[in-house]
């Protein structure tokens, strides 16, 4: 499946695998307690069908970048990542309240068709993705567990998933906290590493090097190639969330504004604007009624200002300090290679 030539189709192929068939069989048996269970089991699967599959392809390289070999063990324990991942997305947009993730409506906007003539459907519907979500995350550690590697490589990664966790919930935490606040660039940039790049690229290559039995050294590398990356990975979605095409990103452009979530991008914003552009941006962000005409007047004073130019040249920089790491590393040089191309693919213009 991989050997010493990183193939990603062939990588993103085993992973989609082993989630279908994993996913697939929890929930016959979730549907099999009740039929009326059947559009709950749907969402958990449904939450799994799309995606790059980054987090599974850090922790892989986290495994073989210490010197192990390919392992189907190994991407069963790395697809957990993935799991990880679709449950944030299912709580993440019950938060936000969007409408669309991968061109489909989010969970709780699909249960809620599904629950249409029940009374309080809209409440039932959103308690019920919260659900999906939790069950998410549950079975992430479950695959985890059972990915047939040995007891003692587990253990060693057991600690890394407390972290994981806590921190994924801190960056969510910090987000909702500072969202409708006056916009901090500070402030963006710790959301941006609690909420997102530790759990997309640092903690699975850290948990892939623990399972790997990787040394100290190692481990700091990872760390100082993944923070880096991990921000570029957000400053580049934070980007295409609102100048990308909808029908590339498969997600509403209206959510950040509407939101008034604390984005780099809008921290750089206001960090240049002036008064009049401030008090412009103050009468549109937040406003759950705001419109397409709103939505380019927001964009109009970005570009007036440059601040896209900026988080661009924030992007580079920090892809470019990741990659730069990878070379003070002792590591395979097919390793080397394959988390260079990670590095370029998460950080793409229209991944």
């Amino acid at each position: 499946m991989v050997s010493e030539h990183w193939d990603p189709a062939a990588f993103r192929a085993h992973v989609d695998e082993v989630l279908h068939h994993f996913v697939a069989h929890e929930t016959d048996q979730l549907a099999a307690i009740d039929p009326a269970l059947a559009p709950i089991a749907l969402q958990v699967e449904q939450a799994v069908t799309d995606g790059k599959r980054l987090r599974a392809a850090f922790c892989y390289w986290g495994w073989r970048a210490a010197g192990q070999p390919n392992s189907d063990a190994l991407v069963r324990a790395a697809a957990s990542m993935e799991l990880v991942h679709a449950a944030a997305m299912v709580h993440d947009d019950l938060i936000d309240d969007s409408v669309m993730r991968h061109g489909r409506p989010t969970a709780h906007v699909a249960l809620r068709t599904a629950l249409r003539r029940r009374p309080r459907a809209e409440h039932a519907a959103r308690s019920l993705a919260m659900l999906v979500g939790d069950l998410l995350m549950s079975l992430a550690g479950q695959l985890f567990a059972t990915s047939g590697l040995p007891a003692a490589f587990l253990g060693r990664a057991r600690p890394l998933w407390a972290s994981l966790a806590r921190e994924l919930i801190a960056g969510e935490c910090l987000e909702i906290l500072h969202s409708g606040t006056t916009p901090d660039i500070t402030a963006s940039l710790k959301v941006i590493r609690y909420k997102t790049a530790k759990y997309t690229v640092e903690q699975p290559l850290l948990i892939g090097g623990a399972l790997a039995g990787a040394d100290e050294r190692l481990r700091e590398g990872y760390s100082a190639y993944g923070l880096p990356l991990g921000e570029a990975f957000q400053l580049r979605d934070d980007l295409l969330g609102l100048f990308g095409d909808p029908e590339r990103t498969g997600k509403a452009n209206l959510d950040d504004v509407r939101a008034h979530r604390p984005t780099a991008l809008l921290a750089e914003t206001w960090r240049i604007a002036g008064d009049g552009e401030r008090e412009q941006l103050r009468a549109l962000l937040g406003r759950r009624d705001l419109a397409h005409n709103g939505l380019e007047a927001v964009r109009a004073v970005m570009l007036r200002l440059k601040a896209p130019d900026r988080v661009e040249d924030m992007i580079t920089a920090r892809v470019q300090e990741a990659t730069d790491c990878l070379h003070e590393l002792d590591i395979p040089a097919h390793a080397t290679a394959a988390l260079t191309a990670l590095a370029r693919s998460a950080t793409a213009r229209h991944h």
